[in-house]
C-alpha cells in the first residue's frame, strides 16, 4: 500500500468514465484478432470457445469487482495479490499484468497501422504504429481527466460504429453462409481458438488500475464494470455470428481488418460502406489503445511506488500523470512492434491475462479467509461458486493456451522466473521492502 509520502493520483473519474474505460480497453477485440480463431479451429470451434470465455468473464468480473471495491488502488491485481500472498504473489500478479497490457498495446498499434494502410495504401504500417505510440503517450501526459474524457468520446463512437456494422450486415445474414465451408468441431480446435476468443474481452480488468482515481468508488466501480461487461457480451456475440453468416469466413481469418473486408464481401466491391467503416473503425482501435496505455502506466507506476520497479517509474508530472511509467511502457511497446507477429503478441498478452485471473481469484478466496473484517462494499454474488467457476475456467484456459503455445509459454515463464529472482535478490538489500 502507498504510504503518506508516496506520490498519489488525483480523483477525477465517475461511473460513466469507468464504463467507457471498461468497453474502450476491450473494444478493439471486436474489430480484429478474434478472426484468427477461425483460422485456428474453424467457425464452430470459435463459437464454442467464445461461449466458454463469455461465461468466464461474466463470473470473473462479478468476483473481481469485490476486490476492486475493497482495495481501490492503482496497483489493481498487484495490490490484491501482495496483500493476500506477500511479495511472491505481488511479483506474479504484477508481472502478469504488465505483460498483458504492455503487449496488448503493440498488437493494437499494428492493427491501427493496418487499418490506416487499408485506407491510404501509401501509409506504411510500422511507422504509423510507432506514431500512434508517440501521439497517445503525449495525450496521456495531459492528465487523467483529459484522458478519460477522450476515452468516453471515442468509446461511444466505437460502440455506435459496431452497431452500424451489425445493422448493415444483418440483411445479408444467411444460415447457408453461416454453415458454409465447415470445419469439424473438435476439442483441439476449441482449445486452439481460446486465445482469440479471450481477445474479445481481454483487458476489461484494467478498470482496477484507475480505481485510486475514482470519485465515490463504492457506487461507481460496480456500475461501471456491470454496464461494461453487458455491452461487450452483446457486441462480441453479435459481431461473431453476423460476420460469419454474411461473408466467407476463410477470406477473413488472417486479416487485421476483418470488418471492412466483411462489408466489402457482403455489399460488393463497389460499396462505399467498407471504406467508411474502416475510417470510423479507427475509433475502436484508438479507444482500446488509449485505454491500455492508461492501464499499463498505472500498473508500472504502482509497482515502482511499492519498490518493485525503479523509483523513477513512479514519477508524476505537473498534471498528476505517471510520467516515468508512460515513457517506459511506450518504449517497451515500440520495441515489441519490431519483433513477432500480431498472433504471437496476442498470445503472450493472453498468457499474462490468464495468470492474472487465476491469481486474482485465489486472492479473493485468501482475503475472505484471512481478513473477514475487511470492508467489502460489493460482495461477489454466489460466493464461493461464482468465483470458483471463474477460477476453474481460467485454469482450464491457461492449460489449453500453454499446451498449444509451448514455445511462447517458455518465454513467458522465463520472464516470470527472472522477475521473481530479481525481487528475491532485491529483498536482501538494506532498506528493501
Amino acid at each position: 500500500m502507498p504510504d503518506a509520502l508516496a506520490p498519489t493520483l488525483h480523483k477525477a473519474l465517475t461511473a460513466r468514465h469507468l464504463w467507457a474505460l471498461a468497453v474502450g480497453l476491450v473494444i478493439s477485440g471486436e474489430y480484429f484478432g478474434w478472426n484468427y480463431g477461425w483460422a485456428a479451429g474453424g467457425p464452430a470451434a470459435m463459437l464454442v470457445a467464445t461461449g466458454l470465455v463469455t461465461v468466464l468473464y461474466v463470473a470473473f468480473i462479478f468476483s473481481f469487482t469485490e476486490l476492486t471495491n475493497a482495495l481501490p488502488q492503482a496497483g489493481g491485481p498487484f495490490a490484491y495479490a501482495l496483500r493476500a500472498f506477500g511479495w511472491v504473489g505481488g511479483v506474479v500478479a504484477g508481472y502478469a499484468t504488465v505483460i498483458e497490457f504492455v503487449l496488448a498495446a503493440p498488437a493494437i498499434a499494428l492493427a491501427l497501422g493496418s487499418y490506416g494502410h487499408f485506407l491510404w495504401p501509401r501509409v506504411p504500417v510500422l511507422p504509423a504504429a510507432l506514431g500512434c505510440y508517440a501521439v497517445f503517450t503525449a495525450l496521456n501526459l495531459r492528465g487523467v481527466r483529459e484522458s478519460a474524457n477522450f476515452s468516453l468520446l471515442v468509446t461511444a463512437l466505437a460502440v455506435a460504429e459496431l452497431l452500424l456494422f451489425m445493422g448493415l450486415l444483418a440483411p445479408h445474414f444467411r444460415v447457408a453462409t453461416l454453415a458454409a465451408h465447415p470445419v469439424p468441431l473438435r476439442a483441439a480446435g476449441v482449445l486452439a481458438a481460446l486465445p482469440f476468443a479471450l481477445w474479445l474481452y481481454l483487458a476489461i480488468e484494467g478498470v482496477a488500475m484507475v480505481a485510486e482515481e475514482v470519485r465515490a468508488p463504492r457506487r461507481a466501480i460496480p456500475l461501471g464494470y456491470g454496464l461494461g461487461i453487458a455491452t461487450l457480451v452483446g457486441l462480441a456475440l453479435g459481431i461473431l455470428v453476423l460476420t460469419n453468416g454474411a461473408a466467407d469466413w476463410r477470406r477473413l481469418a488472417h486479416l487485421d481488418y476483418p470488418l471492412p473486408e466483411a462489408l466489402r464481401l457482403a455489399l460488393g466491391p463497389g460499396s462505399a460502406w467498407a471504406r467508411v467503416l474502416a475510417s470510423l473503425g479507427l475509433f475502436g482501435l484508438v479507444a482500446s489503445f488509449h485505454g491500455i496505455i492508461i492501464g499499463y502506466s498505472r500498473q508500472v507506476f504502482a509497482l515502482a511506488r511499492a519498490g518493485y520497479l525503479p523509483a523513477p517509474l513512479a514519477r508524476l508530472n505537473g498534471r498528476g500523470a505517471p510520467l516515468g511509467a508512460l515513457l517506459a511502457g511506450g518504449a517497451v511497446g515500440a520495441l515489441a512492434l519490431l519483433t513477432g507477429t500480431t498472433a504471437q503478441v496476442i498470445t503472450l498478452s493472453v498468457l499474462g491475462a490468464l495468470v492474472l485471473y487465476v491469481v486474482s481469484m485465489a486472492s479473493l478466496f485468501a482475503l475472505r479467509r484471512r481478513e473477514p473484517a475487511l470492508a467489502r462494499p460489493f460482495r461477489a454474488p454466489g460466493y464461493p461458486w461464482v468465483p470458483a467457476l471463474a477460477l476453474g475456467l481460467a485454469l482450464g484456459c491457461l492449460g489449453a493456451v500453454v499446451w498449444f503455445n509451448q514455445g511462447l509459454s517458455v518465454v513467458f515463464g522465463l520472464g516470470l522466473g527472472g522477475a521473481l529472482g530479481g525481487r528475491w535478490v532485491a529483498r536482501g538489500r538494506p532498506g528493501a521492502r
